[in-house]
């Protein structure tokens, strides 16, 4: 398994803000968990890493940079 932040470059919602806006971690299953650093916060299950950026990445604006080789 290996760790990310989620790293938000532009907050085209408004609601996140900038910088690092949520921790998560890849299961050697490549599911993912993530959970969200801001005010309003929750815990999210998906299936992929791929899964994950085509939800929350709006087009590279947020980026996920892994923690661990």
């Amino acid at each position: 398994m290996r760790r990310f932040n989620l790293v938000r470059n532009e907050d085209e919602s408004g609601v996140s803000g900038t910088g690092n806006v949520a921790q998560g971690i890849e299961f050697d299953t490549g599911a993912c968990a993530m959970a969200w650093l801001t005010s309003i916060s929750s815990i999210a299950v998906y299936n992929s890493i791929s899964d994950l950026i085509a939800i929350h990445g709006h087009g590279g604006k947020t980026v996920v940079e892994w923690l661990d080789d």
